[in-house]
């Protein structure tokens, strides 16, 4: 193929203008379109959104891409976000295979099963008379989620939290923990994770569709990312004015532009809370254990 158009593709990709990549292949004659040029055209059309014709274009060519780690990861791309969880972990585990230093391919094969899991349990009906509980975390493989760094675990990652500090920092919090971050707090007392991105419906300060978290705090009055610790959770609603409605459970790369956060019912005795100063980027999951588990993957 014209090596000119494939550097113009290449570049048009850089820029994010996958329209352009579109448009100009979708002008060529079918029978003058090498396989790298159809891989060019799938992966705009993913890019825009347009999951099935990506699909329709990867599979045409599934023969030629049989050994490419690239057409199984982009085949597995188009297959997730159509929520087809199954069809997306076999693609996404065969590219892991084809290419091991892939980091993405694995971000994507570990939120393919865990949301295969999910979608499985959800649909799964208990038994007459039981009433169906799920355990946090149930399922989840904790083996390469911790960077346990030098640094991870001098500024996040505490001892067990005994029974009475839990009690103390929520009273000072004004909230009850959920059970779902104690199942975390029990495992392994806050840290950093190796994956950090965690995939959102809309676009937010860092990104068109995900978060980015550099770690997740604990309970531990001594280190300094710690939901009370000296940079932690409090010190983010009361030093850089984020409303005051919740408990932020995460820094980020962009230094205090946006913070995840939860919102746990209150603690007894909780204090009336005044508005934040700055109404901006405050994410909050709707499930602690869903953020938790998808942002380290």
């Amino acid at each position: 193929m014209d090596k000119d158009l494939l550097e113009q593709l290449a570049l048009w990709h850089d820029k994010n203008k996958y329209q352009k990549i579109v448009d100009r292949i979708l002008q060529m004659p079918e029978q003058d379109r090498d396989y790298d040029v159809n891989c060019h055209l799938a992966r705009a059309l993913n890019n825009l959104g347009r999951y099935e014709e990506a699909l329709q274009q990867l599979l045409a060519m599934k023969e030629q891409g049989e050994h490419d780690p690239l057409w199984h990861f982009r085949t597995g791309y188009a297959y997730y976000y159509l929520s087809k969880y199954e069809n997306a972990e076999a693609a996404f585990e065969i590219a892991s295979k084809l290419d091991p230093k892939d980091r993405s391919a694995s971000m994507f094969l570990n939120w393919s099963r865990r949301d295969a899991g999910q979608r499985k349990r959800r649909t799964k009906k208990p038994k007459a008379g039981q009433t169906e509980r799920q355990t946090p975390f149930e399922g989840f493989d904790f083996s390469s989620f911790w960077d346990d760094s030098d640094y991870a675990l001098k500024e996040y990652t505490g001892a067990p939290p005994t029974d009475e500090l839990i009690a103390s920092v929520e009273e000072e919090l004004g909230y009850k923990l959920p059970a779902s971050y104690m199942a975390m707090i029990k495992v392994h007392n806050g840290g950093i994770p190796i994956h950090s991105c965690f995939p959102t419906d809309e676009a937010t300060s860092w990104a068109s569709d995900h978060i980015a978290i550099t770690g997740i705090m604990g309970i531990d009055r001594d280190k300094r990312y710690s939901l009370c610790g000296d940079l932690g959770g409090k010190f983010m609603i009361e030093e850089w004015g984020y409303p005051d409605i919740g408990v932020v459970i995460c820094d980020c790369p962009s230094g205090g532009h946006d913070v995840p956060g939860m919102r746990p019912r209150r603690g007894a005795g909780s204090r009336s809370r005044r508005p934040g100063k700055r109404l901006c980027h405050y994410v909050f999951g709707r499930k602690f254990r869903d953020l938790y588990s998808r942002a380290g993957e």
